[in-house]
């Protein structure tokens, strides 16, 4: 008989318990609101400094456009979701997250897209490609990116240029040095320094149809070329002058073949 009664109080004690913190999370998980009305919005935009493709007057308008910017609107009806997913459609976010607060605030935190090239082709498209080979298009932004000009359609962009800024820009010399990617008809690639009034010539891209293999690809060929140069630049240049030749042919393994200024190809 006093088995059975321990038995009784120790499941009953466990079912207290098991009860107490289902409503605790529950309570914690769905707190509830102090303020009935979003009093305040927080936007951060955690690279809005380096990126600058968005600011939070224009996220408060993405949202005002769509009715779903949440200040003195209820608590209750606001659906952080629904935030998310709006932002997220914009081809400047890479991620978006939003919470509400039992204060009455909305918070709102935002990273943007990270692009790495400006591209300006012969066919009159403007736009610019991220890290990832995403298209983004022409925007207010005005950051000191590398620009690439001539005979680019989005497919070379994605596939190869994106590959191409990628290396160039893991080298801060470099990052630095080269203001402009021109590619030629054949695919040929010319780089436009900022020093020297020369264009380097490195040859076409090695193809792949893998993605992978095309990075490592790319940016072995970049590098090999780009070492040369600067050995170039540090034996050559530097003792005949950076201004003495218009082109500087970077094709061949074996050899750089410099045209001087006036003279004709």
């Amino acid at each position: 008989m006093r088995l059975r009664v321990k038995k009784t109080i120790s499941f009953l004690v466990v079912l207290a318990l098991s009860t107490y913190l289902v409503l605790a999370m529950t309570t914690l998980n769905s707190p509830k609101d102090t303020h009935p009305t979003c009093e305040q919005v927080s936007i951060n935009i955690m690279d809005e400094s380096t990126n600058g493709f968005l600011s939070a007057s224009e996220v408060k308008r993405i949202l005002q456009r769509k009715g779903l910017y949440p200040l003195n609107k209820e608590m209750s009806s606001i659906n952080p979701r629904d935030i998310e997913d709006l932002l997220k459609v914009s081809p400047f976010v890479s991620t978006a997250e939003c919470y509400k607060t039992k204060d009455g605030c909305v918070d709102i935190s935002i990273t943007q897209r990270l692009p790495i090239i400006r591209i300006k082709n012969n066919s009159g498209q403007d736009y610019y490609v991220d890290d990832h080979g995403g298209i983004m298009p022409n925007s207010k932004y005005t950051s000191d990116l590398i620009i690439a000009t001539g005979n680019i359609n989005q497919w070379f962009a994605r596939n190869y240029i994106t590959c191409l800024a990628i290396a160039i820009m893991k080298d801060e010399f470099w990052r630095n040095q080269i203001e402009q990617i021109n590619v030629l008809p054949d695919l040929g690639i010319e780089l436009v320094p900022r020093v020297g009034e020369h264009i380097i010539y490195l040859g076409k891209l090695p193809q792949t149809n893998h993605k992978d293999e095309r990075m490592r690809l790319v940016s072995d060929f970049v590098n090999n070329k780009l070492d040369k140069l600067a050995k170039f630049y540090k034996y050559g240049l530097s003792k005949a002058g950076w201004n003495k030749y218009s082109y500087i042919n970077m094709e061949f393994d074996n050899q750089i073949i410099c045209k001087r200024k006036g003279e004709k190809k």
